[in-house]
């Protein structure tokens, strides 16, 4: 690294240094963070680098100095490799002589290292690998003092690290080859050293005050928990899934796993590290617990748990090292793997099963007990429950399995301690854990198995607890004083739940308790009332309505037999009047609570999807009053106050859906019965147009028209038959559509009035069960498609005028807008109701105006922006793909910049994740390929009577004459999905890409060539192998047998070449170095 002309003074980059990582000033901050980008960028980058690690005087300038040279070498395009040579060993020399340094300058330094072995790994120089041989400089350092020592495992478990990140900026492909080779190269030998190194340090006397020797000590287990946490088979498992894992180890690894040495080594380990550190070797323990099953013979894999029981065995002898509640979580999450990898059967077979599930039996009681040490180690310790009972059914071995004996004890714990949470949570004041629903729920969904275990006995608890809990809430209600122990019976509404046949009968007596605590609580109303015991009892009803209520359920059932004893509820008809009486008073009563009102109209709205279920409910009288009388008099949360937040206004949407389902059971051809259950909405219309009129308090209309908006929405959902949305449309159409179309007029900055009619337009463009097919004579169509266009154009011309907009506020204020804009359009042009033919044929410019809108909206969104919010691309895609597959002349008659601009998004949208978006942008492509192929074809063959007519394709054909890289790079895009990526959807590739090379077999032939002389000699030739079989029997066109008939070359093709780079001495093609 020679030094350059320093464009800035190391004094001036120290300060940068310091704003940069100690400065408070967020403005400066930002301005060092820009200056140092531009230093990246910069020729003089490496000499200023050098500058600031030998000169620098703080740690902060060496940081900024190992920052700058790790996004050097990851760049897409690489250094020339002797400089990446030169930089790996500077820095190794620098560190080797400088062990010194701040560990994190050393661990930044040491990741430019591992970046640069990895993406160097199959380069070549003088025959050589020329990057692999970190193995032996990393020796060097273990020879040298303790602190190089520490470098030199740094160096490795940092490499192990990298080599395992997938950058998803680069093939997945060339990342899975490099790990693999590394695999198999290296990591075997990474791990055994890292182990005989721990046995070093654990054979001397350890010195708890000797930081180096610690840190030594962390180091090294970090490395094994890197080689043990490897991602081997390349399924790149999300971190976040912890209960299914495997780990995929290596075949050729068994005989490290066979050796008992190397389970004991890691449970000594725990027994002599301090807290920090005896963490982690439980965390290598948990991947070793859950090493895959078939690595090991029977009897080997008996002698292998075996082994793992006898540490569990001993960690709970001794259990003071889990008071720690780092090493208590790896432990729960180490039994927990225990049965997610071994058989139940396997299980009990161990020498000392008894004494160690007693022992884990009495580890869980107590971990229940102390609710408030570790809740989020709880979920680990009811997973190896919950898994041991449901196991029980398919256990063969005659050895007792004990867990009758201990689950019903670990039900118990888990009920009474959080019963008793309860008192100490009121006095303390602290943080209700019942408060976590997800958390919550989840428990009890893994308890529902453990309590099935003996469930008599739980059912006798349960019933214990909540008859003492009831009868001290009674006696409370009739006593003055209100004390907080109500809340207990919060428990006993959540835990009822249960689900199989043999126990209905005491399902009936739990269920009995929680109805009766309905009318109890219900007659309480409003005097007193509790938010979480209502919320508990909604969960409750949802529990018993998926059981015992809906279309496909039996009809009698045990669970009946006692509630007809002591409530006179006899079937599910009794059940279904108890639930809508139930919703009603809720909605009567809990108008200002957000929360209870949203559970009861989900509730509702689950009630309200089967056929059969909205039979029986439409004969309910409490149905009946709901459809005849839902404004804000009996329904408080309806109205529009000002004790109410625009945020309350979404629960509308579901309430009217549910409404209207109910409405539809017997509506038939009845306008009269609509005009009825619309009269409260026509009523708040006529409010808002005399406001309108008189212009005042346009707060109170803004607020009504939200409201009508969302109701309207749900309205327009569920009217799914061509009979009712007529009548929706007739109702709608005169009266009120120009009232939204005021209303964007007006308050179009104000998404939160904005959206909801906008979404409502996009709702009534739905061609949902062709309920838009409207009779021959009707103009209905034309004439809401043109309601449609003009608040789109509306809308598009007003948003564009709003000034520039900060980071936070372009997707909520603007290109929200724009993507439920995008979307209506979509239904529209697909929906099949309109011939847009018609709109040229009169003058009538409503689709040219909506088109051009469309146009406008488009270029004031970057193509980041595009890609970046997901509602957004997946609302553009697709009505792009409709514009090319029905409106090509729209496209071609774009100005060239517009349509450079959409043919990159496509190109952008290629390689998306999402595979809506690039299936949309394959299909969009291959309609633009397909035209223009249509047109050379009739060129080439036009008698003179066309010529007129192909304006169109002369266009598109002039301008990718102009611009032939556009087509070229695209190409090159989809060759590059095939070859080297994971492609998900192949079919939706293949389509375009035969259209790409038939226009431009020139590029094509180029790209083959760079792609097959990029490889040694002795692949070349199987390469073009592959690429003539992809062509063979496809002919110069581009009809369907001919498009399928490359489809199937080309998913052989896919494969072929998947094999043939795969093997070893396939040099990385840098993904056919295409984007060039």
């Amino acid at each position: 690294m020679a030094p350059g002309a320093a464009s800035q003074s190391l004094a001036e980059l120290e300060v940068l240094c310091n704003q940069l990582y100690e400065g408070t000033d967020l403005a400066q901050r930002m301005q060092a963070e820009k200056l140092l980008l531009e230093l990246i960028d910069s020729p003089e980058c490496l000499s200023q680098c050098q500058l600031l690690l030998e000169q620098g005087t703080t740690s902060y300038a060496q940081l900024l100095a190992a920052t700058c040279l790790s996004k050097l070498v990851s760049r897409t395009t690489p250094l020339p490799i002797e400089q990446r040579i030169d930089i790996r060993n500077y820095i190794l020399n620098y560190v080797a002589s400088q062990p010194k340094l701040a560990p994190f300058v050393i661990q930044a330094l040491v990741q430019v290292i591992a970046k640069i072995t990895k993406l160097g790994w199959f380069e070549v120089q003088k025959d050589q690998l020329i990057f692999r041989d970190i193995i032996a400089d990393v020796k060097k350092f273990l020879q040298a003092t303790v602190d190089h020592y520490i470098i030199g495992v740094m160096i490795l478990s940092e490499l192990t690290q990298e080599m395992n990140l997938v950058d998803y900026s680069r093939p997945s492909a060339k990342h899975r080859k490099i790990a693999t080779s590394f695999r198999d190269t290296s990591l075997k030998d990474i791990l055994m050293l890292a182990c005989s190194l721990l046995k070093e340090v654990l054979a001397k006397p350890l010195n708890l005050q000797d930081q180096q020797q610690q840190s030594l000590a962390m180091h090294l287990l970090k490395l094994v928990l890197n080689c043990l946490n490897f991602d081997f088979i390349g399924n790149s498992a999300d971190e976040s899934a912890d209960d299914l894992c495997t780990v995929q180890i290596p075949t050729n690894w068994r005989t490290i796993f066979l050796e008992p040495e190397t389970l004991d080594l890691f449970f000594d380990l725990y027994h002599s590290l301090p807290p920090v550190l005896s963490q982690l070797a439980l965390s290598c323990l948990v991947q070793f617990a859950s090493t895959r099953r078939s690595l090991f013979s029977n009897p080997e894999r008996a002698k292998y748990l075996g082994n793992l029981i006898k540490g569990v065995k001993r960690i709970l002898e001794n259990p003071q090292g889990l008071s720690d509640p780092g090493n208590y979580h790896e432990f729960c999450r180490f039994l927990a793997r225990l049965k997610t990898n071994y058989q139940l059967g396997e299980l009990v077979m161990v020498k000392d099963y008894s004494e160690v599930i007693r022992l884990i039996a009495n580890f869980t009681i107590t971990s229940l007990q102390h609710w408030e040490f570790a809740p989020n180690s709880v979920h680990y310790l009811l997973t190896l429950w919950q898994r041991m009972v449901a196991s029980v059914p398919f256990v063969k071995s005659t050895e007792p399995h004990l867990l009758d004996t201990y689950a019903p004890e670990i039900t118990k714990a888990y009920i009474t301690s959080r019963l008793e949470s309860v008192p100490v949570v009121i006095r303390d004041g602290l943080e209700d854990p019942l408060d976590d629903t997800a958390t919550v729920f989840q428990q009890l969904e893994q308890l529902c198995t453990v309590s099935r275990c003996e469930y008599e006995k739980t059912c006798a608890l349960l019933v214990q607890l909540f008859d003492q809990n009831a009868q001290n809430y009674q006696k409370l209600l009739h006593s003055s004083s209100r004390n907080p122990l109500e809340i207990t019976v919060q428990e006993g509404g959540r835990l009822t739940y249960t689900s199989t046949d043999e126990h209905d009968a005491m399902d009936g007596e739990l269920s009995c308790r929680v109805f009766q605590l309905i009318s109890l609580m219900d007659a309480q109303l409003p005097r007193s009332s509790n938010e979480k015991v209502e919320l508990a009892i909604l969960w409750f009803l949802d529990q018993f309505r998926k059981t015992y209520v809906g279309d496909q359920l039996q009809r009698t059932s045990k669970v009946y037999a006692r509630m007809s004893e002591v409530l006179g509820i006899t079937d599910d008809n009794h059940v279904l009047e108890t639930f809508m009486a139930k919703i009603v008073t809720n909605l009567k009563c809990w108008g200002r609570c957000e929360p209870v009102i949203s559970r009861t109209l989900q509730f509702l709205n689950d009630l309200s999807v089967g056929y059969i279920l909205l039979k029986k409910l439409v004969k309910i009288d409490t149905v009946k009053f709901m459809l005849q009388n839902h404004t804000s008099k009996h329904f408080p949360f309806l109205g529009v106050n000002d004790n109410y937040s625009l945020s309350d206004l979404r629960c509308r949407t579901t309430f009217y859906t549910a409404l209207t389902r109910l409405l539809m059971v017997d509506l038939g051809e009845d306008e009269d019965e609509f005009e009825n259950f619309m009269l409260p909405l026509t009523v708040s219309f006529g409010t808002v147009t005399q406001i309108f009129n008189n212009s005042f308090k346009q707060e109170e209309a803004k607020r009504m028209l939200i409201g009508l908006a969302r109701d309207l929405r749900g309205i327009a959902f569920a009217l799914n038959t061509k009979t009712s949305y007529t009548m929706l449309f007739d109702w709608i159409y005169t009266s009120y559509l120009p009232i939204l179309q005021r209303a964007i007029e007006l308050w179009y900055r104000e998404a939160a009035c904005t959206t909801p009619i906008l979404k409502l337009m996009a709702e009534l463009l739905q061609n949902r069960s062709q309920r838009l097919n409207f009779d021959v004579s009707s103009p209905n169509g034309i004439l809401l498609f043109r309601e449609a266009s003009k608040m789109i154009c509306t809308y598009g011309n007003q948003i564009l005028s709003l000034r520039t907009l900060s980071k936070d506020q372009v997707y909520p204020l603007k290109l929200k807008g724009i993507s439920i804009c995008y979307s209506a359009l979509k239904s529209a042009l697909c929906g099949n109701y309109v011939s847009f033919g018609v709109f040229k044929l009169y003058g009538d410019n409503h689709f040219d105006n909506v088109l051009q809108a469309f146009v406008k909206m488009l270029l004031s969104v970057s193509h980041s922006d595009l890609l970046q919010y997901r509602k957004l691309s997946q609302s553009y895609y697709p009505l792009l793909e409709c514009l090319t597959q029905d409106h090509m002349s729209f496209i071609t008659s774009l100005e060239p910049h517009v349509l450079m601009y959409i043919l990159t998004s496509i190109s952008e949208g290629l390689t998306a994740l999402d595979t809506i978006v690039s299936s949309s942008c394959c299909a969009s492509l291959d309609y633009v390929v397909t035209s223009l192929f249509k047109h050379i074809a009739k060129e080439g063959k036009k008698p003179v009577r066309c010529r007129e007519i192909s304006q169109d394709g002369q266009r598109l054909l002039h301008f990718m004459q102009q611009n032939p890289e556009v087509l070229q790079q695209m190409m090159s895009i989809l060759m590059n999905t095939i070859i080297f990526e994971d492609c998900r959807n192949q079919w939706s590739v293949s389509r375009p890409l035969l259209g790409l090379i038939l226009l431009n077999e020139k590029y094509f032939s180029e790209l083959r060539a760079s792609l097959i002389t990029s490889q040694p000699d002795n692949k070349r030739e199987v390469l073009d192998q592959c690429f003539r079989n992809l062509m063979e029997g496809v002919e110069q066109n581009l009809l369907v047998k001919n498009r399928d008939r490359f489809t199937q070359n080309m998913s052989v093709f896919r494969r072929d070449m998947a094999d043939a780079l795969r093997c070893e001495g396939a040099t990385e093609a840098s993904s056919l170095d295409m984007m060039s």
